[in-house]
């Protein structure tokens, strides 16, 4: 039997370099930079004071009724711009035959923003001379959290609305596999059309950690770069000086539909979501295998999936997060995964120009391959000065490259062990 395919017929995005597709894709290729000091909180006294926040980015025209939406996070509201932008992009309201049971949601969308401020005083308020009061924390909590505040701070909340918004009556679901939770989203909705459970899936990811929590918790697992006197410097995937990943934040959404379905409507195509590869290196809780097994496994069986050979792959978006571990580990991995094409094969890291979005991070990198397939351009790594022995690839440094390609390689692999390869590809009917 053979599989039903799976084309992209529309995009959205919100990110540090761009609230729209156009905008980001434009960004990308002037090299321009999304990093500047933390705004969304006094991060004075932490070890890393910067990060690539989302800019000028006005929620309340997204939507008709802001009101509704005024608890929810920046995930969430993230995740209906984008989301809003992908729907429109598709045109599939203007199908009469639009049927919305046959349209469902994956996401791979974070955890909301707690209340820090107030959480903060509450547990201060709750331990007195060493001594925690459980009972007036639990009682103070009750009475002084927003209860809706809290409700929206579930990673499910972000596909709940999309799905309330635009009338997607099927499949709705939700991962959280960490860094690579938004690729295997747009893997996994990929395999709901391919069995014929929907024909329309909107996928994608939200999220923002650059919270005190967030960034808190990267920095005791010394990944964020503490390069505070050049911020726009810090992320520098693959180079010998790199010394951490910076945070980031927004959405990348994709309108998946089954080829028949988007051509029977007369639909525009982007591309076509040709492998998926899902695995776990099965070794410890926040690092990643030394050589590299899991992510080697993903993207052999990526490629088997797609039934391509290395020599298809004309480009590879690496998860390239500057850190000196896991830049090591993937250069060994595209070489595990392509073998001798590796040598000869252009890679680059926009996480160098918008930072490290966390779970939303596949899904815009997926969007950024279907672009560099659309326009022969493929986007550098900027901020690339120095080569390391270590990793010795072809990382495109710092300007892009016009080269045609036919099919690119999207890595996320996250904090647990977590590997997600997607193939992408030029249609051809």
């Amino acid at each position: 039997m053979m599989k039903r395919r799976v084309v992209v017929t529309g995009m959205g995005c919100v990110t540090p370099l761009g609230n729209d597709v156009e905008s980001m894709w434009q960004a990308q290729k002037e090299c321009r930079n999304g990093v500047g000091q933390i705004t969304h909180f006094d991060a004075s006294r932490f070890p890393t004071r910067f990060a690539a926040e989302v800019r000028n980015y006005n929620f309340e025209s997204q939507v008709d009724d802001p009101k509704r939406f005024a608890d929810a996070g920046r995930n969430t509201r993230f995740a209906i711009g984008a989301a809003k932008q992908a729907v429109e992009d598709s045109g599939i309201y203007n199908d009469r035959e639009f049927d919305p049971a046959r349209f469902g949601v994956y996401l791979g969308a974070g955890e909301g923003q707690q209340d820090f401020v107030q959480f903060m005083n509450l547990v201060a308020d709750s331990n007195k001379n060493g001594e925690a009061d459980l009972q007036r924390f639990t009682r103070d909590f009750i009475e002084k959290m927003n209860p809706r505040f809290e409700l929206e701070l579930e990673p499910n909340m972000p596909a709940a609305h999309l799905s309330s918004l635009f009338n997607a009556q099927g499949p709705n679901l939700n991962c959280l596999t960490a860094c690579a939770a938004s690729s295997q989203a747009i893997g996994e909705a990929t395999e709901i059309i391919r069995r014929g459970d929907a024909e329309l899936m909107l996928s994608g990811g939200a999220h923002s950690m650059i919270h005190p929590f967030g960034v808190t918790g990267f920095n005791l697992l010394t990944a964020l770069s503490e390069r505070n006197d050049s911020p726009r410097t810090a992320s520098r995937p693959f180079d010998l000086n790199r010394n951490g990943f910076v945070l980031g934040e927004g959405a990348g959404m994709l309108i998946l539909e089954e080829l028949e379905h988007a051509k029977a409507r007369g639909a525009k195509i982007y591309g076509e979501i040709r492998g998926y590869g899902s695995t776990a290196d099965a070794y410890r809780i926040t690092d990643i295998h030394p050589e590299g097994r899991g992510a080697i496994s993903c993207i052999k069986m990526a490629l088997r999936d797609a039934e391509a050979n290395p020599e298809d792959i004309g480009y590879v978006n690496a998860h390239g997060t500057s850190t000196k571990v896991n830049d090591h580990v993937e250069t060994m991995a595209i070489k595990g995964g392509l073998g001798e094409h590796a040598k000869s094969t252009p890679i680059s890291s926009i996480k160098s120009m918008m930072g490290h979005l966390i779970a939303a991070a596949g899904a815009v990198e997926a969007i950024t391959c279907l672009l560099a397939i659309r326009d022969g351009v493929l986007p550098p790594t900027i901020n690339y000065e120095t080569p390391d022995p270590e990793c010795d690839l072809d990382y495109i440094p710092n300007q892009p490259r016009e080269k045609k390609i036919k099919a690119a390689l999207s890595n996320s692999f996250g904090f647990g062990g977590q590997n997600v390869a997607l193939i992408v590809s030029e249609f051809k009917a």
